[in-house]
C-alpha cells in the first residue's frame, strides 16, 4: 500500500504540488490524469522517490519513505520498484537480453539470466528474437516496450510508468495496457501517468491533482 499524505513540491520557485492525498492499493492500477504542467509526472517521480517531497509524507506499507536517504531509496528501488519512465532508461550499447536480465556475461552481447523467462516475456511485449540485438538498434517504440519488459521480468511488487502508450501504434498501445492489466491481476501495483483514454478506462482509479474521479 502507498499512502500520500498531503505532499506539496515547489521547483525552481513554483508549485508543481500542493497538498496532494492519494492511496494506492495491491492489485489496483491507477492513472494520474490532468493536462500537461499539471504535475502529473512530478507526483509519479514523488511517489517512485525520484523527487523528494517539501511538506507531507509518502508512506509504503504504512512505513514512511519520504525522508529517505539515498541508501534506503536505492533499496526500495532495488527490493521494490520498477519504472517505465519516458527517457525509457535504456541502456543502448547494450544487448535487448542484458537490459532486461541485468545480468552480465562475460561475453559480449551474451547475458545470464533465466532465458526461457526472458523469451517469454520478450514475446508478450513484441520484441521476440531481439534479444542479442543492441538496443540503440531498436525504434523508440521497442525501447518503451523493452522498458516495459525489464518490469515485467524484475516482477517488482510496484510499477511506475509514465505515459506508457505514446510512442506506439494501435495494436502494441492495447498490448501494452493488456499487460499492465495483467500484472494488477497478480497483486501488483500500477501508477501511470497518461493522456491515453484507453489506457485510464484500464486503471480502477483516475486521479487528478487535488480530487479524485470516479
Amino acid at each position: 500500500m502507498i499512502e500520500v499524505q498531503g505532499i506539496s513540491v515547489s521547483i525552481g520557485g513554483r508549485t508543481v504540488l500542493e497538498d496532494e492525498n492519494l492511496n494506492c492499493a495491491p492489485g489496483t492500477m491507477t492513472a494520474l490524469v490532468g493536462p500537461s504542467g499539471c504535475g502529473k509526472t512530478t507526483l509519479l517521480h514523488c511517489l517512485g522517490l525520484l523527487l523528494s517531497v517539501d511538506q507531507g509524507h509518502i508512506l509504503f506499507d504504512g512505513k514512511d519513505v519520504s525522508k529517505y536517504n539515498s541508501a534506503n531509496r536505492r533499496k526500495f528501488w532495488r527490493d521494490h520498484a520498477a519504472f517505465i519512465l519516458q527517457d525509457y532508461g535504456i541502456m543502448d550499447e547494450a544487448s535487448v537480453g542484458f537490459n532486461v536480465t541485468m545480468q552480465e556475461s562475460l561475453f559480449g552481447r551474451h547475458f545470464k539470466g533465466d532465458h526461457e523467462r526472458l523469451t517469454r516475456i520478450l514475446q508478450q511485449t513484441g520484441i521476440k528474437g531481439r534479444e542479442h540485438a543492441l538496443a540503440s538498434h531498436l525504434s523508440g517504440g521497442e525501447k518503451q516496450r523493452l522498458a516495459l519488459a525489464r518490469a515485467i521480468y524484475k516482477n517488482a511488487r510496484i510499477l511506475f510508468v509514465d505515459e506508457p502508450t505514446a510512442s506506439l501504434d494501435a495494436t502494441n498501445r492495447r498490448n501494452v495496457i493488456d499487460l499492465l492489466v495483467s500484472l494488477v491481476g497478480h497483486g501488483h501495483t500500477v501508477i501511470v501517468s497518461t493522456h491515453d483514454t484507453d489506457m485510464m478506462n484500464a486503471c480502477d482509479i483516475k486521479h487528478e491533482v487535488g480530487q479524485v474521479v470516479d
